[in-house]
Protein backbone atom coordinates (compact mmCIF):
# COMPACT_ATOMS: atom_id res chain seq x y z
CA UNK A 1 0.00 0.00 0.00
CA UNK A 2 1.13 3.04 -0.38
CA UNK A 3 1.95 5.20 2.72
CA UNK A 4 1.05 8.97 1.22
CA UNK A 5 -2.05 10.65 0.75
CA UNK A 6 -3.37 10.87 -2.52
CA UNK A 7 -0.79 12.58 -5.39
CA UNK A 8 1.93 12.57 -2.99
CA UNK A 9 4.52 10.06 -3.98
CA UNK A 10 6.01 7.87 -1.48
CA UNK A 11 7.59 4.77 -0.97
CA UNK A 12 5.68 1.53 -0.75
CA UNK A 13 5.03 -0.77 2.01
CA UNK A 14 3.82 -4.47 1.63
CA UNK A 15 3.83 -8.28 2.77
CA UNK A 16 5.27 -10.85 1.10
CA UNK A 17 4.69 -14.97 1.69
CA UNK A 18 7.83 -16.21 1.24
CA UNK A 19 7.77 -20.33 0.21
CA UNK A 20 10.25 -22.09 2.45
CA UNK A 21 12.00 -25.51 2.84
CA UNK A 22 14.04 -24.94 6.11
CA UNK A 23 11.75 -23.49 8.17
CA UNK A 24 7.76 -23.99 8.61
CA UNK A 25 6.95 -21.76 5.73
CA UNK A 26 5.48 -19.42 3.82
CA UNK A 27 7.66 -16.72 6.16
CA UNK A 28 5.71 -13.85 6.14
CA UNK A 29 8.18 -10.37 5.52
CA UNK A 30 7.65 -6.96 4.93
CA UNK A 31 9.56 -4.97 2.16
CA UNK A 32 10.13 -1.24 1.90
CA UNK A 33 10.34 -0.03 -1.99
CA UNK A 34 11.53 3.55 -2.83
CA UNK A 35 8.92 5.22 -4.82
CA UNK A 36 11.57 5.71 -7.95
CA UNK A 37 11.21 2.04 -8.37
CA UNK A 38 8.04 2.59 -10.42
CA UNK A 39 10.66 4.31 -12.52
CA UNK A 40 12.74 1.42 -12.84
CA UNK A 41 15.01 2.07 -10.55
CA UNK A 42 17.29 -0.43 -8.85
CA UNK A 43 18.73 -0.19 -5.26
CA UNK A 44 20.83 -1.48 -2.67
CA UNK A 45 19.27 -3.34 0.05
CA UNK A 46 18.87 -3.71 3.45
CA UNK A 47 18.17 -6.86 5.66
CA UNK A 48 16.74 -5.34 8.98
CA UNK A 49 15.92 -7.77 12.05
CA UNK A 50 13.77 -7.92 14.58
CA UNK A 51 14.57 -8.56 18.32
CA UNK A 52 13.39 -11.89 20.75
CA UNK A 53 9.76 -11.81 21.24
CA UNK A 54 9.10 -9.39 17.89
CA UNK A 55 7.92 -10.16 14.42
CA UNK A 56 8.40 -8.78 10.72
CA UNK A 57 5.82 -6.27 12.08
CA UNK A 58 8.07 -4.59 14.33
CA UNK A 59 10.52 -2.12 12.19
CA UNK A 60 7.26 -0.22 10.72
CA UNK A 61 4.77 -1.09 13.55
CA UNK A 62 6.80 0.13 16.95
CA UNK A 63 10.33 1.01 15.89
CA UNK A 64 10.33 3.54 12.76
CA UNK A 65 7.04 3.90 11.31
CA UNK A 66 8.75 6.29 9.65
CA UNK A 67 10.64 3.85 7.25
CA UNK A 68 9.23 4.24 4.44
CA UNK A 69 10.36 8.11 4.68
CA UNK A 70 13.99 6.69 5.07
CA UNK A 71 13.70 4.26 2.08
CA UNK A 72 13.05 7.26 -0.02
CA UNK A 73 15.95 9.53 1.38
CA UNK A 74 18.47 6.88 1.65
CA UNK A 75 17.27 4.92 -1.66
CA UNK A 76 17.73 1.31 -0.04
CA UNK A 77 15.28 -1.42 -0.42
CA UNK A 78 14.10 -2.37 3.04
CA UNK A 79 13.56 -6.20 4.11
CA UNK A 80 12.22 -7.16 7.32
CA UNK A 81 11.73 -11.04 7.78
CA UNK A 82 10.31 -12.69 10.86
CA UNK A 83 12.70 -14.09 13.73
CA UNK A 84 10.77 -16.62 15.00
CA UNK A 85 12.87 -16.07 18.45
CA UNK A 86 15.00 -18.29 16.51
CA UNK A 87 18.51 -16.56 17.25
CA UNK A 88 18.88 -16.58 13.64
CA UNK A 89 20.33 -19.93 13.84
CA UNK A 90 20.24 -23.08 12.33
CA UNK A 91 19.37 -25.22 15.26
CA UNK A 92 21.52 -28.39 15.63
CA UNK A 93 18.37 -29.57 18.10
CA UNK A 94 15.10 -28.80 15.81
CA UNK A 95 15.81 -30.02 12.45
CA UNK A 96 12.31 -27.55 11.67
CA UNK A 97 13.89 -24.42 12.50
CA UNK A 98 16.86 -23.76 9.87
CA UNK A 99 16.47 -20.22 9.84
CA UNK A 100 20.53 -19.42 8.95
CA UNK A 101 19.67 -21.78 5.55
CA UNK A 102 16.40 -20.47 4.73
CA UNK A 103 17.76 -16.42 5.04
CA UNK A 104 20.66 -17.08 2.78
CA UNK A 105 19.58 -19.89 0.54
CA UNK A 106 15.87 -18.68 -0.05
CA UNK A 107 14.87 -15.23 0.87
CA UNK A 108 18.30 -13.26 -0.35
CA UNK A 109 17.30 -15.20 -3.96
CA UNK A 110 13.88 -14.30 -3.68
CA UNK A 111 14.16 -11.00 -2.61
CA UNK A 112 16.67 -10.52 -5.76
CA UNK A 113 14.40 -11.74 -7.91
CA UNK A 114 10.84 -10.01 -6.72
CA UNK A 115 12.06 -6.63 -5.66
CA UNK A 116 14.53 -4.29 -7.27
CA UNK A 117 18.05 -4.87 -5.75
CA UNK A 118 21.35 -4.61 -7.03
CA UNK A 119 22.59 -8.26 -6.14
CA UNK A 120 25.84 -8.01 -5.19
CA UNK A 121 27.61 -8.03 -1.87
CA UNK A 122 28.94 -4.35 -2.19
CA UNK A 123 25.26 -3.19 -2.20
CA UNK A 124 23.92 -5.61 0.84
CA UNK A 125 23.61 -4.98 4.18
CA UNK A 126 21.83 -6.50 7.32
CA UNK A 127 21.37 -4.92 10.44
CA UNK A 128 19.28 -5.67 13.69
CA UNK A 129 18.37 -4.72 17.11
CA UNK A 130 19.27 -7.04 20.05
CA UNK A 131 18.78 -10.72 18.91
CA UNK A 132 18.49 -9.31 15.23
CA UNK A 133 21.85 -7.61 16.00
CA UNK A 134 23.07 -10.68 17.10
CA UNK A 135 21.65 -12.28 13.84
CA UNK A 136 22.64 -9.99 11.85
CA UNK A 137 26.76 -9.85 12.91
CA UNK A 138 26.38 -13.47 12.97
CA UNK A 139 24.71 -13.94 9.30
CA UNK A 140 27.07 -12.11 7.61
CA UNK A 141 30.12 -12.72 9.58
CA UNK A 142 29.47 -16.90 8.29
CA UNK A 143 28.34 -15.30 4.50
CA UNK A 144 30.59 -12.55 3.92
CA UNK A 145 30.07 -13.91 0.07
CA UNK A 146 26.65 -12.88 0.42
CA UNK A 147 26.42 -9.69 2.87
CA UNK A 148 29.54 -7.01 2.37
CA UNK A 149 28.37 -4.71 5.26
CA UNK A 150 27.01 -5.03 8.81
CA UNK A 151 25.70 -4.01 12.03
CA UNK A 152 24.14 -4.39 15.21
CA UNK A 153 22.29 -2.27 17.56
CA UNK A 154 22.55 -3.22 21.13
CA UNK A 155 23.04 -6.57 20.30
CA UNK A 156 23.41 -9.56 22.06
CA UNK A 157 26.69 -10.16 20.70
CA UNK A 158 28.02 -12.80 22.86
CA UNK A 159 24.85 -15.44 24.30
CA UNK A 160 27.50 -17.51 26.40
CA UNK A 161 26.77 -14.93 29.91
CA UNK A 162 22.67 -15.67 29.42
CA UNK A 163 22.48 -19.97 29.08
CA UNK A 164 19.02 -19.80 30.25
CA UNK A 165 17.42 -16.89 28.83
CA UNK A 166 14.86 -16.16 25.18
CA UNK A 167 14.74 -19.67 24.43
CA UNK A 168 18.56 -19.91 23.36
CA UNK A 169 18.60 -23.23 24.95
CA UNK A 170 15.65 -24.49 23.16
CA UNK A 171 17.72 -24.39 19.63
CA UNK A 172 21.12 -25.51 20.76
CA UNK A 173 20.46 -27.42 23.92
CA UNK A 174 21.91 -26.28 27.69
CA UNK A 175 25.42 -24.68 27.15
CA UNK A 176 26.76 -27.27 29.98
CA UNK A 177 25.81 -29.87 27.38
CA UNK A 178 27.60 -28.97 24.84
CA UNK A 179 30.04 -25.35 25.61
CA UNK A 180 31.60 -25.58 22.07
CA UNK A 181 28.32 -25.90 19.94
CA UNK A 182 27.75 -22.39 22.23
CA UNK A 183 30.97 -21.05 21.11
CA UNK A 184 30.11 -21.99 17.68
CA UNK A 185 27.00 -19.89 17.21
CA UNK A 186 27.91 -16.81 19.01
CA UNK A 187 29.25 -13.78 16.97
CA UNK A 188 32.22 -13.09 19.75
CA UNK A 189 33.04 -16.56 18.83
CA UNK A 190 33.44 -15.60 15.42
CA UNK A 191 35.99 -13.07 15.48
CA UNK A 192 39.12 -15.30 14.68
CA UNK A 193 37.76 -16.66 11.88
CA UNK A 194 37.02 -13.06 10.09
CA UNK A 195 39.20 -12.09 7.75
CA UNK A 196 40.26 -8.05 8.33
CA UNK A 197 38.94 -6.96 5.08
CA UNK A 198 36.18 -9.37 4.61
CA UNK A 199 33.18 -7.03 6.22
CA UNK A 200 32.07 -3.12 6.47
CA UNK A 201 31.12 -3.40 10.19
CA UNK A 202 28.84 -0.72 12.50
CA UNK A 203 27.66 -1.80 15.72
CA UNK A 204 26.64 -0.10 18.93
CA UNK A 205 24.95 0.03 22.56
CA UNK A 206 23.26 2.06 25.03
CA UNK A 207 25.55 2.47 28.43
CA UNK A 208 22.45 1.73 30.05
CA UNK A 209 21.74 -1.48 28.43
CA UNK A 210 22.18 -4.85 29.89
CA UNK A 211 24.15 -5.70 26.71
CA UNK A 212 26.83 -3.40 26.84
CA UNK A 213 29.52 -5.01 28.51
CA UNK A 214 29.35 -7.62 25.85
CA UNK A 215 29.61 -4.99 23.03
CA UNK A 216 32.07 -3.30 24.73
CA UNK A 217 34.45 -6.63 24.67
CA UNK A 218 33.48 -7.57 20.64
CA UNK A 219 34.66 -4.03 20.24
CA UNK A 220 38.06 -4.92 21.71
CA UNK A 221 38.59 -8.45 20.43
CA UNK A 222 37.99 -6.93 17.03
CA UNK A 223 40.56 -4.43 17.78
CA UNK A 224 42.92 -7.32 18.90
CA UNK A 225 42.46 -9.35 15.77
CA UNK A 226 42.79 -6.28 13.50
CA UNK A 227 39.33 -6.37 12.73
CA UNK A 228 38.42 -2.46 10.71
CA UNK A 229 34.76 -1.64 12.16
CA UNK A 230 33.02 1.88 13.95
CA UNK A 231 31.77 0.93 17.44
CA UNK A 232 29.70 4.13 19.40
CA UNK A 233 28.45 4.07 22.91
CA UNK A 234 25.38 6.34 23.40
CA UNK A 235 22.87 7.77 26.08
CA UNK A 236 20.22 5.04 26.20
CA UNK A 237 18.68 1.92 27.31
CA UNK A 238 17.71 -1.53 26.02
CA UNK A 239 14.64 0.44 24.02
CA UNK A 240 13.01 1.09 20.75
CA UNK A 241 13.73 4.94 21.61
CA UNK A 242 17.23 4.12 21.47
CA UNK A 243 16.86 2.00 18.25
CA UNK A 244 14.79 4.38 16.78
CA UNK A 245 18.00 6.50 16.54
CA UNK A 246 20.65 3.77 16.06
CA UNK A 247 18.80 2.88 12.89
CA UNK A 248 19.76 6.50 11.11
CA UNK A 249 23.59 5.66 11.89
CA UNK A 250 23.52 2.42 10.12
CA UNK A 251 21.44 3.34 6.92
CA UNK A 252 24.25 6.28 6.81
CA UNK A 253 26.93 4.21 7.26
CA UNK A 254 25.42 1.69 4.68
CA UNK A 255 24.85 4.20 2.41
CA UNK A 256 28.48 5.80 2.29
CA UNK A 257 29.42 1.98 1.38
CA UNK A 258 27.15 1.60 -1.08
CA UNK A 259 28.37 4.89 -2.60
CA UNK A 260 32.16 3.47 -3.50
Amino acid sequence: MLLAAVGVRAAVVDTLSVPATFIPGPMRVTVVTPDEAAAGKRFPVVYILHGYDGDYRTWTGITRPDLPALADRFGMVFVMPDGRDSWYWDSPERPEMQMESFITRELVPYIDATLPTLATREKRAITGLSMGGHGALYLAMRHPDLFGNAGSMSGGVDIRPFPKSWKMAQWLGPRDADPARWDAHTVAGLVGQLQPDALNITFDCGVDDFFAGVNRELHESMLKAGIPHDYAERPGKHSHKYWANSILYHLLFFSEAFAK
